[in-house]
């Protein structure tokens, strides 16, 4: 099959195992219109491998590659990639992100947090005539086209087209957004695609058809959850309280009143079906949001309906006023209205579940079930390709996404039997009825004594933050102070730049004594981020990431059991978890040659019915152990030359 593989697009002097026959495959599948779903393993070169693919027959056909992944990080590389391969075979591409991150306009970058508000203000700022760099455009156009034919001859990094754009005083997203217009590739985040608003724009914007896509997404086990957070939203009481206030400064008494008796029914709901204070979140039958509202005021659904449209307008007009007087641009009139809009639209829905909560203050949550909404429209486009190191079995994800016409095609690991090592703790898990102080401490015994005797940087990474704070309960953090490594730790909450600088200072320890890092898997470090060689030789795995079994957890597991017989639980509930688990186990291994032991400690994965989830290597090299037996495999394996 790769014997006639078109290596035009592939940059590099020697391929690795088996990529001919992925770039064919890939070859082969845009050429048929069909869709593929690959797994090859780290280390794999994955990246090249679909743009070398892809690139030939998509600008043979005249179809443009949209590749999306999930950080920024990832997406860089991308761009890396292309960059290779425009020394041999001239490629455009572009990285395209968020206004807000493309934007040299003081006031969008100081009041703006979220992608839908800085679009808004975008605009607005535009209609208003209040963007000198948007101005600059009309004025300056041949030195914008100049830009852009500039940034059409090799692929740029954003911050690259960031500083031309500053020099000249120029838009850097409209000039980014006219670049991607004729670019080959367009590299950006999953939303791009997931969200049905931001995917219409951008699709408006370029001037194409889904048909004219080839569409890849990057490490692919992401998606069920990126496309379950993009299909949900969340309203806070508070900002109905705020919206209220924001009504009576601007006068608009009717939609005060609206909202006041709104906000009553609903602290009415909140102390009826959350009076446990042990209860964080609810079910609720929707229609009960309205139903004090509907009493007290005498309402039509059609009345209703039309009010929260005027609270949706009122609040655009609100944000033009805002930005006029140099505010920030917000209005919770025009939140709370499209919001409730949103929820009165689902009402009747099944891949929907509607909830009261707690977690975060008090809210009104929507909660999609179904990922494959997120996805209906590939329907409409020429390929799609779907890569990650972890999507075993390729049926389940095929299923749960609702992918149609795929290949599916399983690439053996590259990790040599030698260099790999997994151990089991036999008589240790987080199963909730086991968890223990005494528990917990054998469990940081464990892990100790791995520190001690795998060299230089170690990964530990537990089930949830929950079991991570057990483990620092019982002396984790001094006792491995103890072992002469420093010790990081990962916190719920912090940015991008902050966890960034974290784990750069964690893999700086590689060069000297070494050191641990702490998390949890499905967490960003133990996902997101790549170590090298001595940067993790090893990662000690504590409990299996099972979902609290929360009423949300609970719909998921009933909507898939509805819509898969037989198979709800398995979709909704186990395999996500094995999933993240072989996620975290795979930063030791980067390449063929790299070395690692992966001890986890939590009897449960020995069983077959959690195994069968895990890749081939990882069950071929798997042990049971207890501590006495775990020292020695860890010396043994270590020892060796």
């Amino acid at each position: 099959m790769h014997e006639n593989t078109d290596l035009s697009y592939f940059p590099y002097e020697s391929l690795r195992p088996n990529q001919a026959e992925f770039i064919a495959l890939l070859s082969e599948t845009v050429e048929r219109g069909e869709n593929a779903i690959i797994e090859a393993p780290t280390g794999f070169g994955k990246t090249i491998s679909v743009l070398a693919g892809v690139l030939p027959v998509a600008r043979e056909l005249g179809l443009k590659v949209l590749y999306l992944a999930r950080t920024h990080r990832q997406m860089d590389r991308v761009i890396e990639e292309l960059k290779a391969i425009n020394r041999k075979a001239r490629v455009s591409g572009v990285e395209l992100r968020g206004r807000r991150e493309l934007c040299l306009h003081s006031y969008l970058t100081k009041f703006t947090s979220d992608a839908y508000t800085a679009m808004v203000v975008c605009k607005n700022l535009k209609k208003l005539g209040k963007c000198g760099f948007y101005e600059n455009e009309k004025k300056k156009t041949a030195e914008f086209n100049e830009l852009v034919n500039f940034f059409l001859e090799s692929p740029a990094h954003p911050a690259e087209i960031m500083s031309y754009a500053e020099t000249l005083e120029l838009c850097p997203y409209d000039l980014t957004k006219r670049i991607a217009e004729k670019a080959d590739v367009i590299v950006a985040s999953y939303l791009y695609a997931i969200s049905p608003s931001i995917r219409e724009s951008l699709i408006s914007s370029l001037g194409i058809d889904y048909s004219d896509l080839v569409i890849v997404f990057d490490e692919a086990h992401n998606l069920p959850d990126q496309a379950i957070s993009a299909l949900s939203d969340r309203l806070s009481i508070h900002t109905i309280n705020r919206a209220i206030r924001e009504a009576d400064e601007y006068r608009e008494h009717e939609i005060a009143n609206f909202l006041s008796v709104l906000g009553r029914g609903l602290e009415i709901l909140f102390q009826e079906k959350l009076a446990d204070r042990e209860i964080t979140e609810t079910p609720v039958q929707p229609e009960l949001v309205f139903t004090h509202l509907v009493k007290t005021l005498g309402i039509s659904e059609r009345w209703l309906v039309k009010t929260l449209n005027e609270m949706v307008s009122i609040g655009e007009a609100i944000r033009e006023d805002r930005i006029e007087k140099g505010k920030p641009p917000r209005s919770y009139i025009g939140r709370t209205g499209e919001f409730l809009l949103l929820w009165f639209s689902l009402i009747g829905r099944e891949d929907y579940l509607f909830l009261l909560s707690r977690e975060k203050g008090l809210s009104l949550e929507l909660v999609a079930l179904d990922p494959s909404k997120a996805l209906t429209f590939l329907r409409d486009v020429h390929s799609a390709v779907f890569t990650s190191g972890t999507l075993t079995p390729l049926e389940a994800f095929r299923d749960v996404m609702g992918i149609e016409r795929a290949r599916l095609k399983k690439f053996p690991r590259m990790v040599r039997r030698e260099n790999a090592q997994v151990l089991v703790a036999k008589d240790v898990s987080t199963r909730g009825e086991e968890r223990s102080l005494a528990v917990y401490k054998k469990m940081v015994d464990y892990i100790v004594e791995a520190v001690k005797l795998i060299p230089k940087n170690v990964g530990v990474f537990t089930a949830s933050y929950e079991v991570l704070q057990g483990l620092l309960s019982v002396n984790l953090q001094v006792r491995l102070e103890g072992t002469g490594k420093a010790v990081f730790i990962e916190r719920q909450g912090v940015s991008s730049a902050e966890n960034d600088a974290m784990v750069s200072a964690f893999k700086a320890h590689a060069k000297g004594n070494g050191a641990v890092l702490l998390g949890v898997m499905g967490g960003r470090n133990s996902e997101g981020q790549d170590y090298s060689g001595d940067e993790m030789n090893g990662v000690i795995l504590v409990g299996i990431p099972y979902a609290r079994p929360t009423p949300r957890v609970q719909a998921q597991i009933r909507y898939f059991e509805r819509k898969f017989p037989g198979k709800g639980r398995y979709y909704g509930y186990y395999l996500p978890a094995h999933r993240k688990l072989v996620q975290a186990a795979g930063r030791v291994h980067r390449s063929a040659e790299e070395k690692g032991s992966i001890v986890i400690l939590d009897y449960r994965v020995l069983w077959r019915g959690v195994k069968k989830d895990f890749p081939d290597w990882m069950v071929e090299t798997m042990k049971p152990v207890d501590l006495p037996r775990m020292r020695l495999y860890l010396r043994r394996f270590w020892a060796k030359p």
